[in-house]
């Protein structure tokens, strides 16, 4: 009986956390591109982007990830044996990637509040699609489970990263002609 429920809040946790996981490092480009520019904007853009990041961090991302672990924790009580599936070991693999993720943009997030700039912009629009391919594969092995085919999640997740890849060399030539875009 409260299955649909448990499930239902851990879908809306799901979405806030990589809401926070896809946003976090678009603020971290916005910061790392602020650091390069002459003082004032400098530091009017930094104190700023300081600030809207660590809301985000900690109102939205932090408290969804725990909320996200806990229905799922709750869910493998209800639901013991999805820990037997196959299916359920890679996406458990997943989500583990998922953390590990999650704790390197917390790492990334504490050097930009220290002004501790140690990546560059076009490293981070890369990083900011590792969120977008767990999200992928995560959602394709839950919906298929035991249907998935591994040849073709293979082949989809290659051409997913490669057309991601394209996307932000195309994105980095539409700037370099128009820097506002």
């Amino acid at each position: 009986m409260l299955y649909p429920y448990i499930k239902s809040l851990h879908l809306i946790f799901v979405v806030t956390w990589f809401a926070g996981l896809f946003y976090i490092p678009r603020l971290f480009i916005y910061h790392i591109e602020a650091s390069q520019k002459p003082s004032p904007d400098k530091e009017i853009l930094s104190d700023q982007l300081k600030l809207m990041t660590k809301r985000l961090w900690y109102i939205i991302t932090w408290p969804s990830a725990v909320l996200c672990t806990l229905t799922a924790i709750w869910l493998l009580i209800l639901m013991p044996a999805w820990l037997q599936q196959p299916w359920m070991h890679v996406k458990l693999a997943f989500v583990l990637l998922l953390f590990v993720y999650h704790f390197k943009c917390h790492q990334i997030f504490k050097q930009l509040q220290r002004d501790e700039v140690k990546y560059t912009s076009k490293f981070m629009r890369m990083w900011n699609e590792v969120a977008t391919i767990i999200l992928f594969a995560v959602v394709f092995l839950v919906v298929l489970k035991s249907a998935f085919n591994w040849i073709y999640g293979i082949v989809g997740m290659i051409v997913l990263m490669v057309l991601l890849m394209l996307g932000i060399r195309w994105y980095k030539k539409v700037r370099d002609r128009n820097p506002n875009a």
